[in-house]
């Protein structure tokens, strides 16, 4: 079986060579390396490695995990992204270690967020989550509500509007959900100039999302392998 090592490294000679079929600099990319149930020692890996962006999608465990990479990386300077559905009140909680949320879905967490914000006197970098099922049940904003909700997050100055998060669905060609995202966030770039990243793009598609524009790319078991099945 393959290295950590050698598998972050294949990853990245395949996000560098998407990029140039697409016409695109590879510094217009970011990766972000989903480090979920595994332990700690794997991100401080990719760290020696070069990497600095991780992404988690479970409060509990990437609030520990951390606090744990701190003490081992003193003075190493990481972003943690969180990726996950978050329950309004994990807010308060994912504010203290989370330099993005890129899954701001409902007008109750944005109200939530708000309010811990405000108490903290701090600020948050969100992505807005599409909703590309046809499911109300799943997370996410349905596209058609996408400038409606955009507005009530452009009015909340402590949340600095990025741009919107996609997940292409399971049995469908990628490039069929790749693209209303990107129209979405065509359409959100014209509420908001700063708002010009495009969150999407997994193990299995990335190569196709940075064709469709992506920005910042979600993948985890192609570089970290088989996830453990508790953290």
């Amino acid at each position: 079986m393959s290295s950590v090592s050698e598998r972050y490294e294949q990853i990245e000679q395949r996000i560098q060579s998407a990029c140039g079929l697409a016409g695109r600099s590879r510094s217009e990319v970011e990766l972000i390396v989903v480090t979920k149930n595994h332990p700690v020692d794997l991100a401080v890996e990719l760290f020696d490695l070069g990497h600095r962006n991780f992404g988690e999608n479970k409060d509990q465990e990437v609030s520990q995990k951390a606090q744990e990479f701190a003490l081992l990386k003193p003075q190493a300077v990481v972003t943690w992204s969180f990726i996950g559905q978050l329950q309004s009140n994990k807010a308060k909680s994912v504010i203290r270690y989370a330099s993005s949320l890129h899954s701001l879905d409902r007008s109750s967490l944005l109200k939530e967020l708000n309010k811990q914000l405000e108490i903290a006197d701090s600020e948050l970098r969100v992505f807005i989550e599409l909703n590309l099922t046809g499911d109300s049940n799943r997370g996410g904003i349905q596209p058609d509500n996408l400038v409606e909700f955009a507005h009530l997050v452009l009015d909340s100055p402590r949340l600095k509007l990025q741009g919107v998060m996609a997940v292409a669905g399971l049995n469908v060609d990628p490039r069929q959900d790749f693209e209303i995202a990107r129209t979405a966030a065509e359409t959100l770039l014209t509420m908001e100039p700063d708002a010009k990243y495009l969150s999407m793009g997994m193990s299995e598609d990335f190569e196709v999302a940075i064709d469709f524009g992506a920005t910042h790319l979600r993948v985890g078991s192609a570089i970290t392998g088989p996830r453990p099945q508790s953290a």
